[in-house]
């Protein structure tokens, strides 16, 4: 990165091919659509490239460019709610279902857990993929996603149980919950 600020016109190509990958597993998962992941790739290193003399080197290269590509991610997530009807909304952003799926048990819990995952909040989803699905620790989760850790942590306990819900019910779609609603158990200690 020094270098690309410095004016090395190869070192951000080398940024991109070493990160890439990543990157675009990253935004699938969030996204959940090729074509949106595509985007928001491209979308967060052009905004990586100009903001390049921003990144002062308080987390590793990984943590600033995660943080980025989520921030695209939500970013085209929010303009595809904002500009398609409902129909459209679940094609875009849910998890494409085969009209005939295949009846092995690993590709039907493949699916639910595709579907349980889809269904979740935003912010239970995020933790969730950066966390469970591609290793990145509590602590810069919490960094990518400008929360506390223990924030992280609680929506990924919620999401996982909101998920293990669905898997035990099957078919149906799991409780929808924001973060502001908190845990089913501490909101009917409230009531």
């Amino acid at each position: 990165m020094r270098r690309h600020v410095a004016g090395d016109t190869d070192a951000f190509g080398e940024i991109f091919a070493r990160h890439r990958d990543r990157m675009w597993g990253v935004a699938l998962s969030v996204c959940s659509d090729p074509d949106l992941a595509a985007d928001a790739v491209q979308d967060g290193f052009v905004n990586a490239f100009r903001r390049a003399a921003s990144y002062r080197g308080d987390a590793q290269l990984t943590t600033w460019l995660h943080r980025i590509v989520v921030n695209a991610c939500l970013d085209r997530l929010r303009a595809a709610r904002a500009h398609a009807s409902t129909d459209e909304l679940e094609e875009q952003g849910g998890v494409a279902l085969p009209s005939l799926p295949d009846r092995t048990a690993a590709v039907d819990d493949r699916l639910l857990v595709a579907e349980a995952l889809a269904a979740l909040p935003e912010s239970q989803r995020l933790v969730l993929v950066l966390v469970d699905m591609h290793g990145v620790p509590v602590a810069e989760a919490a960094a990518m996603l400008g929360v506390a850790p223990g924030t992280v942590k609680s929506r990924g306990s919620r999401g996982r149980a909101a998920i293990a819900d669905h898997l035990r019910q099957g078919t149906r779609s799991p409780r929808r919950s924001s973060d502001d609603e908190g845990h089913p158990d501490r909101r009917e200690e409230r009531r």
